[in-house]
């Protein structure tokens, strides 16, 4: 099936490996691991950038296997997590920023269409966020309050 905004078709690149334990090659225990997480959001990180650095300088391939709960979880736990998911924050990114291109390129076609595709998700991220209860009942996109949220 092809992809939503775009002619592209087939699925991601890569998967993470099937297998339910920990890799024996893991130095780290979870309470080490937990401490992690919280100096590298503490320096200002966000979740995803988190999961690299665990994976790239440390050597833990996924805090879910080894620490038996995911980055997100952790941060819930010491009342780090933000009060948006980060998938919905990057894209109300990309949004204000092109709009703010908008601003100064009002005839730019391909970047309106590209501004409303982006809209598009967040609405309907925003949608499934509401039904799973993980933003208020109501909740709305808005780009004046977006450009708000985001600054």
């Amino acid at each position: 099936m092809a992809r939503m905004h775009s002619r592209k078709k087939g699925k991601s690149g890569s998967r993470r490996p099937l297998s339910k334990k920990a890799p024996s090659w893991v130095d780290y225990k979870k309470d080490e691991i937990e401490k992690l997480v919280v100096k590298l959001r503490n320096d200002g990180l966000s979740q995803a950038m988190i999961g690299t650095v665990l994976r790239d300088s440390y050597g833990i391939p996924g805090t879910r296997i080894t620490a038996e709960q995911t980055v997100g979880n952790i941060l819930k736990k010491n009342s780090m997590a933000s009060e948006y998911p980060e998938d919905i924050l990057n894209l109300m990114k990309r949004a204000v920023n092109l709009r703010k291109h908008m601003d100064g390129h009002k005839k730019d076609l391909h970047s309106r269409k590209g501004l409303q595709c982006i809209e598009a998700k967040i609405r309907r991220l925003g949608k499934y966020y509401v039904r799973k209860k993980i933003l208020p009942a109501g909740w709305k996109y808005e780009p004046k309050k977006a450009k708000i949220i985001i600054q």
